[in-house]
């Protein structure tokens, strides 16, 4: 049997970058799917067993090891909808059992594991967030607020605990507090204003030492500093370069930092050396980093990517840079290089976008994938589903709209009181500057997304009804005033400080920037897939759009999967892609899905 090389970047076996216990490191977890669904491994380094630990059929991604190594703590939902509870399973395999007996279930705001002591957050359906700790003098909360708030990590003697808070009433720009960890009393308390983010990173790993590193945009762009909670002094870091700069971890000697140089959606690794106040880049393979951390021996371990190369795991070290942890089973066919881009899109801002295009000759049938969140970044990495696209005679329109994060805070930050418009004039600007190119075929144009990026989809086709041939909208939000009754308490907060209130207080601006307000303008076919037991963009609110798209007449395919907010299962992903190509076919005279011959 021959199976298309599409398919067979689905299904080859990924792994996600290991976590390892604090006082017994030889002892790690990571997430894999090589069964078929995202599932948790343990790992023994010094005798390379591997256990898988989990067996959900919705998927988990991903866990850590409690610092003594003797379990793994990962969070147990209910079939995909985030809420429930966080559990230890041992290490060696065996049943599961809840890391903080007597908590009540909730949706996770965080874990911190230190010896002796744990810090975890959990947000309540009625709104309440509280962090507990829990240690030999048993569990208490040290934070609540009904604003949004996070455990932003226990510091190296688990004496103090860093929170991200939102008690300013804006959550998408966080404030930081230092608690001490057993009284709950604060400590220290850093915010730039409102406007500006400051937010924990990572902790000094060595006992004692009251630095942490946290990350603050008050410069406009994000970067790193060091505060020093014992005296309140904040160190910026000297750092001349484009694009944002994240903390990935500390050297275990507390002398440098190790830093994510994201830069028009490619990411670097710098060392940041603390005498010499320089940020020297590290020589690694080619490509993109999606996480890194240091080894106690001072080797970097770090996860690392392209948009033609799978991903891989590897590990740097005075030796050599090599792979690390490689999946079983064949690995995935490479893919297609993306092209970085810029066009204008008429709003007096220039647009960075990645575009992915067939063998041949243009004009080509055109996929504007717009991405989730909406403060993400479509990045060089390597993606089975652009690459369906390509495999089928697509070209693919990546752009980094208005409202993504990676190009400075006023870019990210224009979303603020007006969504659901700017993107749309960017992802309209894009498509259009590829038609003038000769590159995009106007009369088969396609818009597609997951999450923010299937609300712009469902938003643009009621509102750009020309510009569109055919939409694919994965979990959308469809009809914003029901999604807001209905989802997690914290996306209600965040809806709030986007919109600048609740649909309450701004019904006008709801209802403008509604889909399901423009569900009568559309003419192109849409395919709508949802999940089941989503609590971000919930099921009702999709519904909703279903039915007025059924009650004018309008052609649209509706499928809803069991799990949540995406799916963790191979044979899921690959179901729902083929739906799209097939979808696309029938309405488009494309190629349908290719399929297993043989």
């Amino acid at each position: 049997m021959t199976t298309p090389a599409w398919i067979r970047r689905y299904q080859a076996a990924r792994v996600t970058l290991p976590t390892w216990a604090e006082t017994t490191p030889h002892r790690l977890s990571y997430g894999t799917n090589a069964s078929g669904v995202w599932q948790l491994v343990s790992w023994d380094t010094t005798t390379d067993r591997q256990v898988t630990l989990t067996d959900k059929p919705t998927g988990v991604l991903g866990g850590q090891p409690t610092p003594d190594g003797a379990g793994v703590v990962w969070f147990d939902d209910r079939a995909g909808d985030e809420f429930g509870r966080y559990v230890r399973t041992p290490f060696g395999g065996g049943p599961a059992d809840a890391l903080v007996p007597g908590l009540s279930d909730g949706w996770s705001s965080g874990l911190s594991l230190r010896p002796g002591r744990l810090a975890v957050g959990v947000s309540s359906r009625d709104g309440g967030f509280g962090i507990h700790v829990a240690d030999d003098a048993g569990v208490r909360q040290v934070y609540g607020h009904a604003q949004p708030a996070s455990v932003g990590g226990l510091s190296k003697d688990a004496s103090q605990l860093a929170v991200s808070h939102t008690e300013h009433g804006d959550v998408l720009h966080p404030a930081l507090r230092v608690l001490d960890a057993v009284s709950g009393e604060p400590v220290a308390e850093v915010w730039d204003g409102r406007g500006n983010t400051v937010s924990p990173a990572a902790w000094s790993p060595v006992a004692g030492d009251p630095r942490v590193a946290i990350l603050a945009d008050r410069t406009g762009r994000m970067r790193p500093e060091v505060l020093d909670v014992g005296d309140g002094a904040r160190r910026e870091l000297v750092i001349d370069l484009p694009g944002e700069i994240w903390v990935a971890d500390w050297w275990p000697d507390a002398s440098a930092l190790l830093l994510g140089h994201d830069h028009l959606g490619r990411t670097e690794l710098l060392r940041y050396d603390f005498d010499s106040d320089r940020a020297e880049p590290l020589d690694l393979t080619d490509g993109t980093i999606r996480g890194a951390r240091v080894r106690p021996d001072g080797a970097i371990w770090y996860a690392f990517n392209s948009s033609a190369k799978p991903s891989q795991v590897r590990v740097r070290d005075a030796d050599a840079d090599r792979a690390l942890l490689t999946p079983p089973g064949q690995p995935a066919p490479e893919g297609r290089a993306y092209t970085s881009l810029h066009y204008d899109n008429g709003d007096g801002d220039q647009v960075h976008a990645f575009l992915v295009t067939p063998d041949g000759e243009g004009p080509f049938p055109l996929v504007v994938d717009v991405h989730g969140g909406p403060t993400a970044q479509t990045e060089d990495s390597f993606d089975p589903q652009q690459q369906s696209w390509v495999d089928h005679g697509y070209a693919v329109l990546m752009p980094n709209y208005r409202g993504s994060s990676g190009y400075g805070k006023a870019f990210e930050d224009v979303l603020q009181g007006d969504p659901g418009r700017p993107e749309l004039v960017d992802v309209l600007a894009g498509r259009d500057h590829l038609v003038a190119a000769g590159i995009a075929d106007p009369d088969r144009c396609v818009l597609t997304g997951a999450s923010w990026g299937g609300y712009v989809t469902l938003q643009a086709i009621g509102t750009q009804p020309r510009a569109w041939s055919a939409a694919v909208a994965v979990v959308p939000v469809a009809d914003y005033v029901a999604a807001y009754a209905d989802e997690a308490p914290a996306l209600q907060e965040f809806d709030r400080s986007l919109f600048g209130g609740s649909p309450d207080d701004l019904p006008e601006l709801f209802r403008e920037r509604s889909p399901i307000t423009h569900v009568g303008n559309v003419t192109c076919p849409v395919l709508i897939v949802t999940g089941a037991n989503d609590t971000r963009c919930p099921k009702r609110q999709v519904d909703n759009y279903v039915a007025a798209l059924d009650a004018l007449g309008k052609v649209y395919a509706y499928d809803v999967f069991e799990a949540g907010h995406g799916s963790y299962a191979v044979d899921e992903t690959i179901r729902q892609q083929t739906l799209a190509l097939d979808f696309l076919a029938e309405h488009l005279g494309m190629p349908a899905a290719q399929r297993d011959r043989g």
